[in-house]
C-alpha cells in the first residue's frame, strides 16, 4: 500500500485535481466547502491501471494552515506537487517544495494544473520556471504532467505516470513494531472513537491490544478500515481508520501515536541533525524556541546547538531539541522546525532517548555521526555507548531496527568482543560496550579496594552496598557479579563481595588477641565464658575462617567443640528420633543457657525442628 500527498500553493487546484482523479471530494469540512479552500487534511483513494489501490492525502495550501499541511505530508511515498499554469511558482509552492526536500521525499510528479486556462507559450514558460525551481532539490528529476481537472485533459497520462513511479517505490518497512501517528480523532455513532493515520513499521489486527503514547492509555482495536473497506489486518504503508474500544475522543489528540504496548516510550529530548534553509534571512541561535513537526506531531521545542552558538542559513549542525511536553518519536523519524511565520529547516532524529550532552565535545559529535551513517553494528555500538547498560530489546528500539536485525548485529559485536552480554541471548539480556564494561570493572575494583583498605578485617563489601554504589538494578546486578567472578576479578559469597587478591592478615597484637580468645574457648568447650570480649571484626574473621561458630548473640563455640556437639546430637536423633534441651544439657554437662542456644541455632540452620519441648530432624 502506498500513500500519495499533494503539495502546492493555495487555489492551485489540489483538491479539484484529487476529486477529478478519484471521484471523492477531499474537502470534508463545511467551512472548506463554503470558502472553496482546504483548511485541514483531506483523504481519498485511487485504483491504478496496475490494480494497486493508493491513498491520497490532500493538504491545505494557504500559509496560515502550513501546520496542518505538515501533519499530512510526513508519511507519504510519492508527492504530487501542484502548480497552476496561470500563476506559476508562488510562495507556498516554494515552502512546500522546501518541506518535501527536507523530508527527503525523492519520488513525485510535478503537476501543472489549469492547463485549459493558458496557451502553449505560457505553459512552456511555466515549465521552464518549474525546472529551474526544482534544481538542487530531491524532486529535481521528477516528471512533469500538464492537466486540466475541468476538461480531463492529461489525467489518464498522469495516472499511468504515477503507476510507473510506484513500480520502483520501495514498500514501507516492517520491523514488527507498528506505529500509527494519529492525524484525526472523531466519533461514529454506534461505533465510538475512531482514529486515522498512516501506519508504519508493522501490522495492526482487529482485537489487538494497543497503547496510545504519550498519555500511555490502553485500548483494544474493535475494527479496522482502509478506503472504507473492513479488514482484519492492515500492513504498514496503509491509510488506516481504527475503531478503538475503551477510550473517548477527549482523551486523544492529533500527534498521539497508536502502538503495541510497552515498547514506545515518550521522550522530552532528542538528538538531531538540523539543516537550515538557505533562504532564511537570519541565523538560528542556541536555545532558540521553535515548533517541531514530525509525522502528525507538533510540539514546542528549544534548540540546544552542540557545535556553535548559531547556525547560518544553509548550514547543517548537531543539536538537541528539548520538548515542552512529552512526545512519541523514534530514531530515524524526519522532522521540520518552524518559527511562527516560516519554515526554518529540518532533519533526522538520531537518538530519541539521549542524555543531556555538554556542548562543544568532539566525542559527542563523533558518536552522533556514527549513529547517523554507520553500519547496523556501528550504529548499535554508538547507541549503546551513549547510554549503557541497555537491554537487547530496548537497544533494538533505540536504534530503530527489527529484533532480527538487532540480534544479528549484537551477536557479531559480541563475537568481535566489542560488546559484552550479561545473561542469555534473550530480549532482556543486558549489554555493555567493551569500553563500558572495562569502566564498570574499574569502578568495582576501586570500590572494593577502598572498602578493603577501610575495613581490612572484613571478608568483603556487602552486596547491597556495592549495588547501591553502581546504581545497578536488582535484576542486572547478579549477572554483573557472575561475569566479574568468571573473569577472576572478584569472589562472590552469599552476602559479600571481595577482590580475588584480598587476604586478611593480622598484625602481632591481633594475633595475640585471637590466640587468647581461642584458648579461653577451649578451656571449657561446652560452656565457654560468655563474658569474653574480642573486637567484633576479629570475631568475624574467626567465623569466616571457621575457627569458631557463633550460635547466639552471647554464645560462641570453638569449631572443634561445635562439630563434636553436632555429631553427638545427630547420632542421638538418628537412634532415638528426638531430643530435648535437658538431654543436650546433660549430654555435655553444660547449662541450659548453652544447650538452648545451640538447639535454637540448629533450628535456624534447618538441621532440627521443634515439636513441643522436643527436637526432631528436619
Amino acid at each position: 500500500m502506498f500513500v500519495l500527498g499533494t503539495a502546492g500553493h493555495v487555489d492551485h487546484g489540489k483538491s479539484r485535481l484529487v476529486q477529478a482523479l478519484t471521484g471523492i471530494d477531499p474537502d470534508r469540512l463545511a467551512e472548506e466547502k463554503e470558502r472553496g479552500m482546504t483548511i485541514d487534511l483531506g483523504f481519498a483513494w485511487l485504483k491504478l491501471p496496475s490494480g494497486r489501490e493508493v491513498s491520497i492525502v490532500d493538504v491545505p495550501g494557504h500559509e496560515r494552515f502550513i501546520k496542518n499541511m505538515l501533519a499530512g505530508v510526513g508519511g507519504i511515498d510519492l508527492a504530487l506537487l501542484v502548480i497552476a499554469a496561470d500563476e506559476g511558482i508562488m510562495p507556498q509552492t516554494r515552502e512546500h517544495l522546501a518541506i518535501l526536500d527536507l523530508l527527503r521525499v525523492e519520488r513525485g510528479v510535478v503537476i501543472i494544473t489549469k492547463k485549459d486556462l493558458v496557451d502553449q507559450e505560457l505553459l512552456e514558460l511555466v515549465t521552464l520556471e518549474i525546472k529551474e525551481t526544482l534544481s538542487g532539490t530531491t524532486l529535481a528529476e521528477a516528471p512533469l504532467a500538464a492537466v486540466s481537472a475541468v476538461t480531463g485533459d492529461g489525467l489518464p497520462e498522469l495516472v499511468r505516470m504515477i503507476d510507473e513511479l510506484l513500480d520502483s517505490t520501495p514498500a514501507k518497512r516492517d520491523i514488527g513494531r507498528p506505529r500509527l501517528p494519529i492525524d484525526r480523532v472523531f466519533t461514529i455513532a454506534g461505533f465510538g472513537t475512531v482514529v486515522t493515520g498512516t501506519l508504519v513499521d508493522g501490522n495492526l489486527s482487529v482485537g489487538q491490544e494497543v497503547e496510545i503514547v504519550p498519555p500511555r492509555l490502553r485500548a483494544r482495536i474493535r475494527g479496522l478500515q482502509t478506503h472504507k473497506k473492513k479488514l482484519e489486518t492492515v500492513p504498514p504503508g496503509s491509510r488506516v481508520a481504527a475503531n478503538l474500544s475503551g477510550l473517548s475522543t477527549d482523551e486523544l489528540v492529533r500527534g498521539n501515536v497508536l502502538a503495541t504496548p510497552d515498547w514506545l516510550r515518550p521522550t522530552r529530548m532528542v538528538d538531531v541533525k538540523i539543516r537550515l534553509l538557505s533562504t532564511l534571512a537570519r541565523p538560528l541561535r542556541h536555545n532558540a524556541e521553535v515548533s517541531f513537526h514530525s509525522n502528525a506531531l507538533e510540539v514546542v521545542a528549544k534548540a540546544r546547538l552542540l557545535e556553535k552558538d548559531e547556525i547560518e542559513p544553509g548550514e547543517t549542525t548537531w543539536a538537541q531539541l528539548v520538548f515542552s511536553e512529552p512526545a512519541a518519536v523514534v530514531k530515524g523519524d524526519l522532522f521540520i522546525i518552524r518559527s511562527p511565520t516560516e519554515t526554518l529547516g529540518g532533519g533526522d532524529i538520531i537518538d530519541a532517548y539521549p542524555r543531556r550532552h555538554r556542548r562543544f565535545q568532539a566525542a559527542t559529535i563523533q558518536g552522533l555521526a556514527a549513529r547517523e551513517k554507520g553500519s547496523a553494528e556501528d550504529m548499535l555500538l554508538a547507541t549503546l555507548e551513549a547510554r549503557e547498560p541497555v537491554g537487547m530489546a530496548e537497544l533494538a528500539n533505540r536504534a530503530s531496527l527489527s529484533p532480527k536485525e538487532a540480534q544479528q548485529a549484537i551477536e557479531a559485536l559480541v563475537s568481535q568482543k566489542r560488546v559484552v552480554m550479561l545473561g542469555d541471548k534473550g530480549p532482556h539480556s543486558l549489554l555493555f560496550s567493551s569500553a563500558g564494561w572495562q569502566r564498570l570493572s574499574g569502578t568495582v575494583s576501586q570500590a572494593l579496594a577502598a572498602y578493603h583498605r577501610q575495613f581490612p578485617l572484613r571478608s568483603g563489601m556487602p552486596k547491597e552496598e556495592l549495588r547501591s554504589k553502581l546504581k545497578a538494578s536488582a535484576g542486572s546486578f547478579p549477572p554483573m557479579l557472575q561475569l566479574l567472578a568468571k573473569d577472576s576479578m572478584l569472589v562472590e559469597d552469599v552476602k559479600a563481595v571481595r577482590l580475588s587478591s584480598h587476604r586478611i592478615e593480622l598484625n602481632a597484637k591481633q594475633k595475640g588477641m585471637v590466640d587468647a580468645y581461642l584458648k579461653a574457648l577451649t578451656q571449657n568447650p561446652y560452656s565457654p565464658p560468655s563474658d569474653l570480649v574480642i573486637d567484633a571484626e576479629l570475631l568475624d574473621v574467626l567465623i569466616d575462617q571457621r575457627q569458631v561458630v557463633k550460635v547466639s548473640e552471647n554464645v560462641v563455640f570453638a569449631a572443634s567443640a561445635y562439630k563434636e556437639m553436632l555429631d553427638r546430637i545427630m547420632s542421638h536423633l538418628k537412634s532415638q528420633g528426638k531430643i530435648t534441651v535437658a538431654e543436650v544439657r546433660d549430654m555435655f554437662q553444660t547449662s541450659r543457657k548453652y544447650a538452648l542456644a545451640l538447639m535454637e541455632h540448629l533450628d535456624e540452620q534447618k538441621v532440627t525442628r521443634r515439636v513441643g519441648d522436643e527436637r526432631v530432624l528436619r
